[in-house]
Parts: structure tokens; sequence; C-alpha cells
């Protein structure tokens, strides 16, 4: 059984996002998955736990786990700097 190549159907995906009015809300959740998922990983390439975490960004563990949480994006650039910090990075931010 063969298929047959189809070629470009429709606009792009993010076309489709712009259309439908939710391509920033999905930007936007996609950034905050990435974020949580660099954050968490370096915690365990360092062996931090979440408690240790919270202590090293002068927080609390429930705010850590809102900000690793990626379906929640109210995070203010401040906590992710603090995050950034605890786990020997640096946050950067920028306008294109």
């Amino acid at each position: 059984m063969t298929r047959k190549s189809r070629g470009r159907i429709g606009s792009s995906f993010d076309d489709y996002l712009s259309e439908e009015g939710i391509r920033e809300e999905v930007e936007d959740a996609a950034l905050k998955e990435i974020i949580a998922d660099q954050l968490a990983h370096a915690m365990k390439k360092q062996g931090i736990t979440k408690t240790a975490m919270a202590e090293r960004m002068g927080t609390s563990r429930r705010q850590l786990d809102r900000l690793l949480d990626p379906r929640n994006g109210s995070v203010t650039l401040i906590t992710l700097r603090r995050a950034a910090v605890a786990v020997g990075r640096t946050l950067r931010v920028e306008l294109k």
C-alpha cells in the first residue's frame, strides 16, 4: 500500500493559530513549558531538591511548584531571575 504525497495543504500552523486568535496564548504556554523544563532539568542535573531550590530562591515550596507547573502562567520576571540564579544560570529576555 503506497501513500500519495499531498504536499502542503492550507496555511501554516502559525497562520491557523492567528486566525483562531490564540497564537499569543499558545506561544506563551509553550515558552512557560520550556522554561519550566529547563529549570527542572538543571535542578535534576545538579541534584537540587525542590525544598533546597525554594530556599535558594528565598521563596516557598508552593511558589516553586507554581513556577515548575507548565500550565501556570502567572510567573514574574523577578521569580524567573531568582530561579535562574539558583541553578547558576542567567535569564535573558529580549524583544524581536
